[in-house]
C-alpha cells in the first residue's frame, strides 16, 4: 500500500501577525474618523529585564497601529495599596480603553488581587476572574492573548479541531488553562498534561494537535509525536549561547508534523497582535 505523503508546513506567525496588525490599523483609522481614539495603559513594577522587552514590543505595536500608549513605571518597593490605587485611577479614566499589568510582579505583591482590580471591560489581557469565568461559560469576553493567538493560527491555517485529540502540556493560568476552554469551544477532545503527569509520551503520541507551554528546552522529541500531527510551541527558552529555543526539538519533530510553529517567529508575534486586537475591541465596546 502506497504511503500517503503528508503536507508539511511551517506556520508563519510573524507574517500572520503582520496581516492582523495591518487590518487593525484600518479599524483604528476608521474609529478616529468617528472621534474614538483607542488608548492603552501599561503598568510595570520593578526592573525585570524580560518584562522591559515585552513592554517595549507592546509600545512599538501600538505606535504602528495608531493606538495611544501610556506607561506607568513603578519602583520595586511599590506597596499593594499604591498599585491598587493606580489601577483604580486607570479604571476611572474614560480616555483609557485597555489596562495591562505586566507580570511577573515583585514577590510581596499579590498579582491575583491586582488582576481582580482591573475593570473587566478594560482587562485586555483576559486575567480578571470575570473574563476567565465568561470564557469557561462560552460567553463573549477578552481572551488572554497567547491562547487567542493560538486559536487564530488554527483558524487561519484551517487546522481541523472538531473531534480531534488535542494535548496541552502546561497548566498555567496564562496559557494552559484558558486554552482548554478555547479548544473545547472548537469541539476538540482536550487532555492537559503537567509536571505530575505520568508517561506523557504515550499521551502525546496519540494526539492530532500538541501545544507545549512548559518552559523546558526541546522537551518534545520526534518519538513523542505521531506522523501528521500539528505542533504549536509556546515555549521561549534562552540557551547558554544566547539563542532562543522552544519546548520542541524543532529540527527532528518538524520532519513528522503537518504543521509546526517555529521559535522565534511563531506564537510570540501572535500574542502581541491579539493584545492589539483586544484593545481595539475594548475601544469599540466602550464607544457604544
Amino acid at each position: 500500500m502506497e504511503r500517503k505523503e503528508i503536507m508539511k508546513e511551517i506556520i508563519d506567525g510573524k507574517g500572520l501577525a503582520k496581516k492582523i496588525r495591518e487590518n487593525l490599523k484600518k479599524d483604528v483609522d476608521e474609529l478616529k474618523k468617528e472621534g474614538i481614539k483607542p488608548k492603552f495603559a501599561v503598568i510595570l513594577v520593578g526592573d525585570d529585564p524580560a518584562s522591559k522587552i515585552y513592554v517595549r514590543n507592546k509600545n512599538k505595536a501600538c505606535n504602528e497601529i495608531g493606538i495611544e500608549y501610556e506607561e506607568h513605571l513603578l519602583p520595586e518597593n511599590t506597596t499593594m495599596e499604591e498599585l491598587l490605587a493606580l489601577i483604580d485611577e486607570l479604571n476611572n479614566d474614560k480616555s483609557i480603553n485597555g489596562v495591562l499589568l505586566q507580570s511577573p510582579l515583585p514577590k510581596h505583591l499579590d498579582i491575583n488581587e491586582a488582576f481582580k482590580k482591573i475593570d473587566y471591560r478594560k482587562d485586555v489581557d483576559g486575567f480578571n476572574p470575570i473574563n476567565v469565568g465568561k470564557l469557561a461559560l462560552g460567553q463573549d469576553c477578552f481572551v488572554s492573548c497567547t491562547p487567542y493567538g493560538i486559536v487564530k493560527i488554527i483558524e487561519e491555517y484551517n487546522i481541523p479541531t472538531e473531534g480531534k485529540k488535542a494535548v496541552i502540556i502546561g497548566r498555567s493560568n496564562i496559557v494552559g488553562k484558558p486554552l482548554i476552554q478555547c479548544l473545547l469551544a472548537k469541539n476538540a477532545t482536550v487532555t492537559i498534561c503537567h509536571s505530575k503527569t505520568k508517561e506523557i509520551d504515550k499521551i502525546t503520541k496519540d494526539a492530532d494537535l500538541i501545544v507545549t507551554a512548559m518552559g523546558k528546552p526541546k522537551f518534545l522529541k520526534a518519538d513523542m509525536v505521531k506522523e501528521g500531527a500539528t505542533v504549536i510551541d509556546v515555549g521561549i527558552n534562552r540557551m547558554e549561547n544566547g539563542k532562543i529555543t522552544g519546548d520542541v526539538d524543532f529540527e527532528e519533530v518538524s520532519k513528522k508534523t503537518s504543521y509546526i510553529t517555529p521559535v522565534p517567529g511563531g506564537v510570540g508575534p501572535m500574542t502581541i497582535a491579539m493584545l492589539m486586537n483586544n484593545i481595539v475591541k475594548a475601544a469599540k465596546n466602550q464607544s457604544k
